[in-house]
């Protein structure tokens, strides 16, 4: 603890990660504010039918990634979200479209081209998801909410408008505190807003268990205890990696020739247990709106029972099919986003060999095959975290607000963004020879 303590007060003594720090905190301070600005027009004290609605199902997804903007009609009720599911649809349109492909290649030029396609795109999401917005207010609030008068014109048209403005807004912030902050921008964003609902759940749980005395404090006490037992499974999970060892080819020079020596810088090749992050829980979270979408548009009782059956968040048979699909989507991501032939192109470009295989294909297949073997069990421990909320929510009867924090996309979300953040704040410290924040970080003193 006291080297952790001195570690935190070397931060404030290098001027550039202070400033930086600062930046990022007030940056996150507006886009915070701006979460509690309502849409002009609206009467803010009669949100309660919005609040409502946002207490299940697919409402309360959305309204922990805003931070609570959805159900304050925010101007950022929209939020970062059209902006990730614009780098989702570049990011699998590069498989399939050249030109993608070629500006992936072209190095920051490339990089800097897609930013602005993801940009537009975003902007063009934007523009189908306001109106949807719009008329889900008209459907929830009542009708003296609309200041300007229901389904008036001006009120939609500025609203839309508005709305647009505040996610290019807050993707402007995502981007600043990349740039000029410390990490991740974006995925700070969606932190912060994920971090602002905890203090009202775990207010809410305690009350239930022990202001209403439903299990007492030391109930309330073992929760918190499997709580971070779930927090630290997510960092193993994060940070698990299988090396492969690598060797290169020693050159020395003897006299007038030139003679490679098998043995020589010994090296390795990281393979992550979860290199999807937390993308396989993000496409089947998209997936799982569809049955109940197209359930809803007949009457019959079938499907009655299907929009009941995937409008629970908690049930089994909604789980059950998420879990599936967590574990097929983390196998398809992984296949598209670790490249194993390149990999191995690479590595036979650089003169190094993995010990006991052939350059070449013989090592794609072999990096390949083991990428397979760990994804597995990573992808049901994934998948166990997803639906880990619903465990504790039919095991310890915990408030469903609450019970979000236990798992699922917020959870791990949060340690990947800590753990990354963490990271680059360890840099820092390294390169000015201070000890790192974390376990790995070496004394450089010594060396300065």
């Amino acid at each position: 603890m006291k080297k952790f303590i001195e570690s935190i007060s070397n931060v404030w003594k290098i001027e550039e990660l202070k400033n930086r720090i600062l930046i990022t905190l007030g940056l996150l301070l507006v886009y915070r504010f701006g979460a509690h600005v309502t849409l002009p027009g609206i009467d803010a004290t009669q949100l309660t039918g919005l609040a409502g609605q946002t207490k299940n199902g697919l409402g309360s997804i959305l309204d922990m990634f805003t931070g609570g903007a959805f159900s304050k009609a925010s101007v950022f009720a929209l939020g970062i979200m059209p902006y990730i599911s614009a780098s989702i649809v570049v990011q699998l349109m590069g498989i399939a479209i050249p030109y993608l492909q070629k500006l992936q290649n072209d190095g920051e030029s490339g990089r800097k081209k897609i930013n602005q396609i993801t940009r537009w795109l975003t902007i063009a999401i934007t523009l189908v998801q306001g109106p949807t917005y719009i008329y889900n207010l008209y459907r929830t609030l009542p009708g003296s909410a609309f200041l300007l008068g229901f389904n008036s014109p001006e009120f939609l048209f500025s609203s839309v408008i508005i709305l647009v403005t505040g996610t290019i807004f807050a993707m402007w912030l995502g981007e600043k505190i990349t740039d000029k902050g410390i990490g991740n921008g974006i995925s700070l964003l969606i932190m912060v807003g994920i971090l602002a609902r905890l203090p009202q759940a775990f207010i809410q749980e305690f009350t239930t268990r022990v202001t209403n005395n439903n299990g007492g404090p030391m109930l309330l006490v073992i929760e918190i205890i499997v709580w971070l037992l779930v927090i630290i499974s997510c960092v193993l999970l994060t940070m698990a990696v299988r090396r492969i060892p690598v060797q290169y080819a020693r050159r020395t020079t003897t006299g007038d020739y030139e003679q490679d020596l098998a043995g020589g810088n010994r090296q390795w090749i990281p393979l992550k247990l979860n290199a999807s992050g937390v993308m396989p829980i993000i496409f089947a979270q998209a997936i799982m709106f569809i049955p109940a979408a197209v359930a809803g548009l007949s009457k019959s009782d079938t499907s009655q029972s299907i929009v009941g059956a995937f409008s629970d968040m908690f049930g089994f048979w909604y789980n059950l099919v998420f879990a599936t699909l967590i574990i097929v989507f983390t196998f398809f991501y992984t296949a598209i986003t670790v490249p194993t032939n390149k990999m191995a192109d690479d590595l036979k470009r650089s003169g190094g060999f993995i010990p006991g295989v052939r350059p070449g294909a013989e090592t794609s297949d072999f990096l390949d095959k083991v990428m397979s073997l760990i994804t597995f069990p990573g992808s049901l421990f994934l998948a166990l975290i997803a639906v880990f909320p619903a465990i504790v929510v039919s095991i310890m009867d915990v408030q469903p607000s609450w019970a979000m924090f236990f798992g699922g996309t917020s959870l791990i979300i949060m340690v990947g963004v800590a753990i990354d953040t963490i990271q680059q704040i360890n840099s820092y410290l390294l390169n000015k020879h201070y000890d790192g924040l974390m376990k790995t970080g070496k004394n450089r003193k010594a060396v300065a």
